[in-house]
């Protein structure tokens, strides 16, 4: 390394936030990025550890080379860094801003509670790139005269999609909604990730070739057969947006609402697109509950307070966690430990080992109050615990229980073959479902997970229909 005694000399630094009371005024990120220096000197951090479990199986998913452009940014050399960094992942301004990053709990310096801030680093990287115009489209040198389909848009679909037209092929994307992205763009507040940073990848791959077409719903609008018929390969990449269902007494109650339809309105408000025939989910003035610990829950407590919400309460069945893990037992893995996300941190008032036992309303059908229990380790209520908590708008955000199964899912019928969790069945070599020239990768095949599995999933699902389609394949795994 460019720095090897960096992690100690130099304090861990990461990315400020606006204060609570000024974020909440706007759905802008709020951020505050290190100066070039620093982030520099936070890339010197990264130690010659032997060993990099940043970027193993424990780390990274999209196997970034973190030590790597740690040493290349350290050094001074920008536009390498992200020449390096765009070998693994397609989109690193996505991950940088929306990923966990699981990498810094596999950092060797996390041992010791102070891993380096890879993310910090990698958003620094792609941002610096994008300002300086050394991203540019990568226009294949041949055609092969291939034709592929990609259904969706989300991280998995537009991974796939950018990797297959660089090598040639003639790519479509269809993508149900007005715009692409997936949960990218419908789903994940614009406070954590603006929607122009999708923008700007979507005039990259169009023109490198991509072409999206909008407002088509495959199984729905139009058919799956035809798509298949008319492309060489079609790849599934439609995503994970069939809520659990929580089987809570009173969900039919009005203001008793699953998150995603509330995250999607205020997605498309501040998108200046229109919601629709649908009623507004609106917390203004509001006591709201939202059940769920993770993610989802945490974006909609963050929505809530800049609607103008009262009262924001989490409702987690899970015990409160330790402030600490035990590194020796957990790490490099991901551990279980009490987190504060951003949203979190703006004021919501959690709950844990708390059951969500019904809904209580009024006369008129609207909800007032959530009932709710203690519960002991193995999650059942104790009986003398209830206790009740005031809500006029709940939101239930406890999971996606796979695809949406009046779409494609249908149509095949007993064609396409599931697993046991309603998932697309295909294996993670070939991608191939029991459908003839039909793949599938990404969240419809996995479920729900993060965004650097579906970059993994797209990349290496591209990977799979080249070597299907030509023979051989130049595109990394």
């Amino acid at each position: 390394m460019g720095k090897v005694t960096g992690f100690l000399e130099i304090d861990r630094q990461d990315q400020k936030y606006q204060p609570a009371a000024d974020r909440i005024r706007h759905y802008r990120e709020f951020t505050v990025p290190l100066p070039t220096a620093e982030v520099e000197r936070q890339a010197a951090r990264c130690m010659d550890c032997g060993i990099p479990f940043c970027h193993g199986p424990t780390g990274c998913p999209v196997h970034n080379q973190i030590p790597d452009w740690n040493d290349l940014v350290f050094s001074g050399e920008w536009e390498e860094a992200i020449r390096n960094l765009h070998t693994t992942n397609n989109f690193p301004e996505f991950t940088g801003r929306i990923c966990p990053a699981p990498c810094e709990e596999a950092c060797t310096l996390n041992l010791e509670n102070v891993p380096v801030a890879i993310k910090t680093v990698e958003q620094a990287i792609v941002d610096n790139a994008w300002t300086n115009g050394w991203i540019k489209p990568e226009i294949a040198a041949a055609k092969t005269g291939k034709r592929v389909a990609v259904v969706g848009s989300g991280p998995a679909g537009l991974a796939a999609a950018q990797q297959l037209a660089r090598v040639g092929h003639d790519v479509h994307v269809y993508e149900k909604q007005a715009k692409a992205g997936g949960l990218l763009r419908y789903g994940i507040p614009d406070f954590k990730m603006e929607k122009h940073h999708i923008d700007r990848r979507v005039k990259q791959m169009e023109a490198e070739g991509v072409v999206f077409h909008y407002g088509v719903n495959i199984g729905v609008t139009r058919t799956l057969d035809s798509l298949i018929e008319e492309h060489d390969a079609v790849l599934l990449c439609a995503g994970a947006e069939r809520p659990r269902e929580a089987g809570i007494p009173g969900s039919d109650l009005k203001g008793v609402h699953h998150a995603m339809p509330y995250l999607i309105q205020q997605n498309r408000r501040v998108g200046g697109e229109s919601i629709g025939a649908e009623a507004p989910i609106v917390a203004a003035g509001k006591h709201v509950v939202v059940v769920g610990g993770g993610d989802t829950a945490s974006d909609c407590v963050g929505t809530s307070f800049r609607q103008g919400a009262v009262r924001v309460t989490q409702l987690d069945i899970r015990p409160t966690p330790p402030v600490m893990e035990d590194k020796l037992k957990v790490w490099p893995y991901w551990p279980t430990k009490f987190r504060t996300s951003s949203s979190q941190a703006e004021g919501a008032e959690r709950e844990f080992s708390a059951a969500t036992l019904g809904f209580k309303g009024d006369r008129n059908g609207n909800v007032t109050h959530v009932q709710c229990a203690r519960v002991d380790e193995r999650r059942r209520p104790i009986p003398g615990t209830e206790f009740e908590i005031r809500a006029d708008l709940v939101m239930i955000a406890i999971g996606f229980a796979g695809p949406t199964l009046d779409t494609f899912v249908a149509e095949a019928n007993d064609r396409l073959e599931l697993d046991a969790r309603t998932n697309v069945k295909a294996d993670t070599e070939s991608y191939r479902t029991s459908v003839e020239k039909l793949f599938a990768a990404g969240d419809v095949r996995r479920g729900q997970s993060l965004v650097v599995w579906a970059i993994r999933e797209g990349r290496q699902a591209a990977r799979a229909i080249d070597l299907h389609l030509m023979g051989e394949t130049t595109l990394p795994r």
